[in-house]
């Protein structure tokens, strides 16, 4: 078997993303936005809409 080939055999399986709709993104930045004129925006709440991983100390170790 062609080594590629047996790489993506192996590879987890998983479900491309998918973006919201327009008008998703639209209320989600609305409420983004109301959120910040109140001061009320914080990082956990960010997370929730815009789930990045962060590269830590120990990653730049390796």
């Amino acid at each position: 078997m062609d080594p590629l080939q047996h790489i993506a055999n192996d590879a987890p399986e998983h479900e491309p993303e998918t973006l919201p709709s327009l008008d998703e993104q639209k209320a989600i930045v609305a409420k983004l936005k109301a959120l910040e004129e109140k001061g009320e925006l914080t990082d956990e709440i960010l997370a929730q809409y815009f789930a990045v991983k962060q590269k830590d100390a120990s990653d730049e170790e390796e």
